[in-house]
Formats: structure tokens, C-alpha cells, sequence
């Protein structure tokens, strides 16, 4: 009888307050019942282990805040080292926030473009003004990247009528977003050599996010699907249309790479 009404007294609480759905929707355990169900890949997705994707793992970002909501810094460094892998590399993002990730692999690439909301469009949901003003921040006047403006949901990217070398997906990171960023993308985006890249998948290098995993494996065309990975030490799973050595992620990870790291600041 207890569980009767505590089970009344929760849908009670979602239909005089809708928004608490998402709670019960971004739930972890919810998704994580969804991927045993749907036998998604047991731990995720297989892992690629940097050094044997690049052998001698060395990069230098010349653009990083170390500030709330950015990557991590072997996120970056991996954007910047599979750019270099096409000649004057065409590059672009969904998700630009303060530019960092755009503002990097412009050092080494030919043309770059980055999607966001318009700064009208962030103060009509309701986003703080500073917060809005400080999308693109990085990257804002380098001559090889251009900045676009909608929302990924409803742009036409068809209408770009291009195909680019590298993509990296770092928007909205709920599963109908995430779903619909990677539809969009393999329909419109790639050629048979691309890379796709997606920011987020995981929490941290040792946990992925069961949503994200779900959005991606979704959005994907399932004959695509046997190429994606997560690449160790980074928030990041990767559409690599290669062979690769894989292994499945176990936790806690035993190191295998220690990095050496040079921190330079310098005023803006």
C-alpha cells in the first residue's frame, strides 16, 4: 500500500510540475536499463588507446582557459592531431560556447566553421546576458573561422552544400539533440574519409554517459556503427572509418600513458 501511494503521490508531483520529467528521464539508471534492453555495447563503446592511434602523442594548445564547461585538455589536443591528418583540414562544430576547441584546431587547419544559437535566440530561453555575450570569446575575428548562427535542430545543413574532413558534435547533450546532431550530420556532413567526433559522451575518461551513448548509437546509420569508439583519456567517442586495436573499457583504468604537461599563461 505504501509503494501505491508513493507512486500516486509522484505522478501527482510530475503533472502539477511537468519540468520534474526530465529529471526522471535524465536519469542514469533509466538510460542504463534502456542500453541492456536494447543490448547496446556492454560497457560502451570499444576503447582506442592514443598512442596507438598516434604513436607519438605530442601537442601544444595555444588556447585554454581552464574554465567551467570546456574540455579537457587531451580533448583538444585529439581535434587538433586528426585535423592534421587532411591537407588544410575543413573542420566544423555544433556547440561553439567560448570558442576554445574552434579557436585550436584553426592553428592547423584550412577552414573552419562554428554553429551556435544566435545571442537572441540565448536571451529568448531565458540566458544570462554575460553568459550569451561570452559565446566565441576565442575565436571570434581569426580569419579562417566562420561563425554560424542557429539552432542545430532546425539548421539547413544541407543548404552548406559541403562536405568536411572533421566534425565535432559539442551541443545540447540530451539524447534527442545529441540523435538528431548525428542524423544531420552523416546525411549532410561527410565524405567517405571523415571523422566525426563527439564531446561529452563520457563524464570523464572513465565513465560514459549512458544518454549520450544511446544518441549516438541511434543517430548513426548502423552500417557506420562498427566505427565508433571512445577514445581513452578523453570525454570523447569518435566515428573513425579505419581499423583500429580496441579493447573494453574497465574500471578503475590502470594507466597506461603519463603526460607530460607545461602550463604558460599570458594576458589577454
Amino acid at each position: 500500500m505504501k509503494k501505491i501511494k508513493k507512486s500516486l503521490r509522484a505522478v501527482g508531483a510530475v503533472l502539477r510540475n511537468p519540468w520534474l520529467l526530465n529529471n526522471v528521464l535524465n536519469d542514469d539508471t533509466v538510460w542504463e536499463n534502456y542500453l541492456k534492453r536494447e543490448s547496446y555495447p556492454a560497457n560502451g563503446l570499444p576503447v582506442v588507446e592514443l598512442d596507438d592511434l598516434f604513436p607519438d602523442f605530442t601537442e601544444t594548445l595555444n588556447t585554454f582557459a581552464f574554465l567551467d564547461g570546456g574540455s579537457l585538455p587531451t580533448d583538444i589536443a585529439l581535434l587538433k592531431l586528426l585535423a592534421k591528418r587532411f591537407p588544410a583540414c575543413r573542420y566544423l562544430e555544433i556547440g561553439t560556447w567560448r570558442g576554445e576547441s574552434v579557436a585550436n584546431v584553426a592553428d592547423v587547419a584550412g577552414e573552419c566553421y562554428t554553429l551556435n544559437l544566435s545571442k537572441k535566440e540565448m536571451l529568448e530561453k531565458g540566458l544570462e546576458e554575460k553568459y550569451a555575450g561570452l559565446h566565441g570569446f576565442f575565436s571570434k575575428g581569426k580569419k579562417n573561422i566562420t561563425h554560424l548562427e542557429g539552432n542545430s535542430l532546425t539548421f539547413d545543413f544541407a543548404g552548406l552544400n559541403q562536405k568536411f574532413d572533421l566534425v565535432f558534435i559539442d551541443g545540447d547533450h540530451h539524447f534527442e539533440s545529441v540523435k538528431k546532431d548525428t542524423e544531420n550530420v552523416f546525411a549532410h556532413l561527410v565524405h567517405e574519409n571523415s571523422i566525426v567526433v563527439w564531446h561529452d559522451y563520457a563524464y570523464h575518461p572513465e565513465k560514459m554517459r549512458p544518454e549520450v551513448l544511446a544518441a549516438i548509437w541511434e543517430g548513426t546509420p548502423a552500417e557506420n556503427r562498427q566505427s565508433l569508439f571512445h577514445m581513452a583519456n578523453t570525454m570523447c567517442a569518435v566515428y573513425l572509418p579505419q581499423a583500429v586495436k580496441t579493447h573494453t573499457l574497465e574500471t578503475p583504468v590502470t594507466p597506461r600513458m603519463n603526460f607530460t604537461v607545461t602550463l604558460a599563461s599570458r594576458k589577454l
